[in-house]
C-alpha cells in the first residue's frame, strides 16, 4: 500500500513538474514576442494571464504554443534566429547620434538605401526619414532592417495656446446638410481665429466610416471607422465643390430638391431637436456627389486630382475598390464571395476592373476631401492661428472595415483591442478593433503606420494620439473570450516614437497623446522625453504626493507643462453637468450607477465642493460658487493658471451644455455621437446663434485678456488675482 502509493506520489510530482517546465517554457517564448503572462492592475498586485490566451496570442503572431513540444521547436528556432542574426529588428537613430547597431562584426560594410532612393553608406550624412540598412560580412552573409533616423523631438506648439475642442459633426449651421461638415469647420476658424485670437481647432476622428447596410444603421462612432487612412466624405460641403455650380438642366433641378431635403434634415436638427442621422445625411450627399461627378472637371482641377491618385497610390486604389465592393456585397467584407476577400486576388482585380467607374467615384471622394480639409487649415492660418486644425487619430479600425480588409497581413487575425479590468470596469473593455501585429509592422519598415500619420497629417498643425499607450503595449482579447481573458501584447516604442517623430517633424506639427487612465511606468516620461504632449483632464488631476486616501484637487503650478489640459473629453461630462451634477442623475435614469443614487451623489458633489474652494482661494471665483456659470469661467481661469502648453476649451461648455457626446456603456439608450452643441435646455444652436452668444463671448473674451496678459513681455500678476504668472 505505501509502495503503491509512494509510486503514485511519484508519477504526480513529475506530471506538475513537466507541467512546471512546460509553463517555464511557454513564458519565455511569449516574452521573446512581447506577450506578457501577467499583468499589474495596481501597484504590487500581479493578476497571471490565462494559458489558453497566451497560446492564442502566440498563435496570432504565427507562433505555434499549443504543446508542450511546440514550444520547445518555437523556442530553438528563436534561438537559431537570433545566433544568426546580423542586425537588430529595427535601428533607430535619435539626432546626430551614429551609433554602429550592436554585435555586428567588425569587418561589416553597411549600406543605406533610403527612402527616396539614394544608395549610401553609414559614414554619409543620413537624412530623416524611415530606410532600409543592409550590411554584408566577407564571407558573404548579409541582412536587412529597418533604418529610422529621426530628430530628438517632435516640434512644438507656440508656447500658451488656447482654442476649442469639438465633435464636427455636433457644429452645424444655417448652410449645413443635417450634421456639421468641412464649410462649418472653416466658418469656425476664421471666426474664433479672429474674434478670440484661438490658435486651434481640435476636432473628432474624421476618418471614413463603415456605411450601414439595409436595415442596419451605420456606426456614428467616429472611434470605430472603416478607414484611418482616408476622410469620410460625408464632412463634404457639397455646394463648395466647383463643380457644383455648374449643374444645368435636369441635374441642377434634383440638385435643388436635395438642397431642399437637406435644408429639412438640418430643421430636423435645429429646431425640433431630432438626433443627428448620419445615414440620411451620406445618402443625400452621395447622391449630389454622383450629380456633380458628371460635370467635367477643368485642366487644372483635372491635374490636381491626377496627382492626388500617384500620391497616394495602392492604398487609395484599395480603400476606393472596397467602397465600390461593399456598395454591391455589403460593408463587412468576411461576408463577402471568397475570392473577394484577399485585396490581391485575380477576382477581386477583375472585381476592380468591372467597378471602376464606381471605383474612380470614391477615389473622387477622397480627393474632394482632401481638398476642403486643406481649404479648412489654410482659413484657420489666415485668421492667426498658430497651430490650427488638429487632428485626431482613432486607436484602431472596424474589423469589416476597408483598412482590415487591405492591411489582413498587418493585423492579428481573431484578436481585438481593449482594456483590462480596473476600478471603472471591472469586466475589462472590448473595442472590437483588430491589433497591428508588431512583427509585420517591423517587417514592412512600419509602412502601414507611417503612411497612416503621413495621410492624417497633410493638413494638420498638430495630431492627437487617441490611448497614446498603444504605441508601447495594447490589451488584446481573443476572439469568444471576456475582455479581462485578455493580455498585453508589447510594441517597439522606440521604433514607433521615431517614426511619429519623423512623420511629425516633416509636417511642422505638434503631437498630443491622450494618455489617461491606466499608463504603466516611464511611460509618459517617454512621451515627454520626445516632445508628446499629454492630457490632463481638471478633474482628474489630483494630489498624490503626501499619500492621503482622498488625494485633493492638484494646484495650478504642479501641473505638467507638457499637456494639453481641459476640462473635460468626448467621453466625459460637460463642465456645466460636472458642477451641477446632471451627469450623476442622467446615469441614474440610464441604469449606469454601480452604487445608490444618494452616495453617487454626495460623493460627486464632494469633489466638485474641493474644486470650487480651491477656486476660491485662488481669487478665481469671487462670483462665488452657487454660480454655474461663472464657475465655468473659473475652471478655465484655473487651467490658464497653470504651466499648461496648450488649453482647450470644450466648445458645449461655452454655452452650458449639460448632454456628453457619448456615454460609455451605453448604445441604444443614449444618442451617442448624434447630438448637436445644445444651450443648458437642450435646445440645439447653430453655428450662427453660438457666435452671437453672449455666455460664449464673456467666457472666451476673458480667455483672450488671460492669454494676452500672460504673454505680455514683462507683465507681472498682482498677488491674489486672475492674472496668470509668467
Amino acid at each position: 500500500m505505501d509502495r503503491v502509493e509512494g509510486q503514485t506520489e511519484g508519477r504526480s510530482g513529475s506530471r506538475n513538474e513537466g507541467r512546471t517546465e512546460a509553463g517555464a517554457d511557454r513564458a519565455r517564448l511569449a516574452a521573446l514576442h512581447g506577450v506578457a503572462t501577467s499583468y499589474e492592475p495596481a501597484p504590487g498586485q500581479s493578476v497571471p494571464v490565462p494559458d489558453d490566451t497566451v497560446v492564442a496570442v502566440l498563435a496570432a503572431l504565427g507562433v505555434d504554443a499549443s504543446t508542450p513540444r511546440a514550444v520547445r521547436d518555437a523556442l530553438d528556432a528563436h534561438a537559431r534566429t537570433e545566433r544568426n542574426r546580423l542586425l537588430p529588428r529595427a535601428v533607430v537613430l535619435r539626432g546626430p547620434a551614429r551609433h554602429r547597431p550592436p554585435d555586428l562584426p567588425d569587418d561589416a560594410a553597411l549600406h543605406v538605401e533610403t527612402s527616396d532612393g539614394q544608395s549610401l553608406t553609414w559614414d554619409d550624412p543620413l537624412p530623416l526619414g524611415t530606410h532600409l540598412l543592409r550590411a554584408r560580412t566577407p564571407d558573404g552573409r548579409s541582412a536587412a532592417a529597418p533604418l529610422i533616423v529621426a530628430p530628438e523631438r517632435v516640434p512644438q506648439p507656440p508656447e500658451r495656446c488656447h482654442g476649442f475642442l469639438v465633435q464636427l459633426y455636433s457644429l452645424l449651421s444655417a448652410r449645413s446638410w443635417g450634421m456639421g461638415d468641412l464649410g462649418d469647420l472653416a466658418e469656425l476658424a476664421a471666426w474664433s481665429g479672429r474674434a478670440f485670437g484661438t490658435d486651434f481647432l481640435q476636432v473628432n476622428p474624421l476618418h471614413a466610416a463603415v456605411p450601414g447596410a439595409p436595415g442596419r444603421p451605420c456606426d456614428p462612432s467616429p472611434y470605430r471607422p472603416s478607414s484611418r487612412r482616408f476622410p469620410d466624405p460625408v464632412h463634404l460641403r457639397v455646394e463648395e465643390v466647383t463643380e457644383f455650380g455648374r449643374l444645368a438642366g435636369p441635374a441642377r433641378e434634383e440638385a435643388q430638391r436635395l438642397l431642399a431635403a437637406a435644408a429639412e434634415l438640418n430643421a430636423a436638427v435645429l429646431r425640433r431637436g431630432e438626433p443627428i442621422d448620419h445615414d440620411a445625411v451620406r445618402a443625400l450627399k452621395l447622391r449630389a456627389l454622383e450629380l456633380v461627378r458628371a460635370v467635367p472637371l477643368g485642366p487644372g482641377r483635372r491635374a490636381s486630382y491626377c496627382e492626388f491618385l500617384a500620391e497616394q497610390g495602392q492604398a487609395l486604389d484599395d480603400h476606393a475598390t472596397w467602397c465600390a465592393l461593399a456598395e454591391v456585397h455589403g460593408p463587412d467584407w468576411h461576408s463577402w464571395p471568397a475570392g473577394l476577400r484577399n485585396p490581391r486576388s485575380a477576382r477581386t482585380a477583375r472585381a476592380r476592373g468591372e467597378l471602376l467607374d464606381r471605383v474612380d467615384f470614391h477615389c473622387w471622394l477622397a480627393w474632394l476631401t482632401d481638398r476642403q480639409l486643406a481649404t479648412a487649415q489654410r482659413a484657420a492660418r489666415d485668421a492667426g492661428m498658430r497651430v490650427g486644425l488638429v487632428h485626431d487619430l482613432a486607436v484602431g479600425v472596424h474589423p469589416g472595415g476597408s483598412d482590415a480588409w487591405a492591411q489582413q497581413e498587418s493585423l492579428a487575425a481573431g484578436m481585438s483591442v481593449g482594456a483590462p479590468p480596473d476600478a471603472f470596469n471591472s469586466r475589462g473593455q472590448d473595442w472590437g478593433l483588430p491589433p497591428w501585429r508588431p512583427d509585420a509592422l517591423r517587417a514592412t519598415g512600419y509602412a502601414p503606420y507611417r503612411d497612416l500619420l503621413r495621410g492624417l497629417l497633410r493638413h494638420a498643425g498638430a495630431l492627437r494620439i487617441d490611448h497614446v499607450m498603444g504605441l508601447f503595449r495594447l490589451w488584446w482579447v481573443p476572439e469568444g473570450r471576456e475582455p479581462g481573458q485578455g493580455t498585453y501584447v508589447r510594441y517597439d516604442a522606440d521604433a514607433m516614437l521615431g517614426v511619429l517623430a519623423v512623420e511629425a517633424h516633416r509636417a511642422g506639427a505638434a503631437v498630443i497623446g491622450e494618455d489617461l487612465g491606466t499608463v504603466e511606468p516611464g511611460v509618459r516620461e517617454a512621451l515627454a522625453e520626445r516632445g508628446v504632449l499629454g492630457t490632463s483632464v481638471l478633474w482628474f488631476e489630483r494630489d498624490w504626493s503626501r499619500g492621503a486616501r482622498r488625494a485633493g484637487p492638484l494646484p495650478p503650478e504642479r501641473w505638467r507643462e507638457g499637456c494639453l489640459a481641459t476640462a473635460t473629453t468626448h467621453d466625459l461630462p460637460s463642465t456645466a453637468a460636472r458642477l451641477t451634477g446632471d451627469h450623476v442623475a442622467l446615469r441614474h435614469r440610464l441604469g449606469l450607477l454601480r452604487r445608490p443614487l444618494a452616495v453617487e451623489q454626495r460623493e460627486d458633489a464632494k469633489g466638485v465642493a474641493e474644486w470650487l474652494a480651491l477656486f476660491g482661494r485662488l481669487g478665481l471665483l469671487p462670483e462665488g460658487p452657487d454660480d454655474e456659470e461663472a464657475a465655468v469661467r473659473a475652471v478655465h481661469r484655473f487651467l490658464l493658471r497653470t504651466p499648461a502648453r496648450m488649453v482647450g476649451v470644450w466648445l458645449p461648455d461655452t454655452v452650458g451644455d449639460r448632454r456628453p457626446q457619448n456615454l460609455p456603456g451605453t448604445s441604444d439608450e443614449y444618442p451617442n455621437w448624434r447630438l448637436p452643441v445644445a444651450d443648458p435646455a437642450g435646445r440645439p444652436l447653430s453655428l450662427e446663434e453660438l457666435a452671437s452668444s453672449p455666455r460664449l463671448h464673456a467666457l472666451m473674451d476673458e480667455i483672450r485678456a488671460l492669454t494676452a496678459r500672460r504673454d505680455t513681455p514683462g507683465a507681472r500678476p498682482r498677488q491674489g488675482s486672475d492674472t496668470l504668472s509668467p
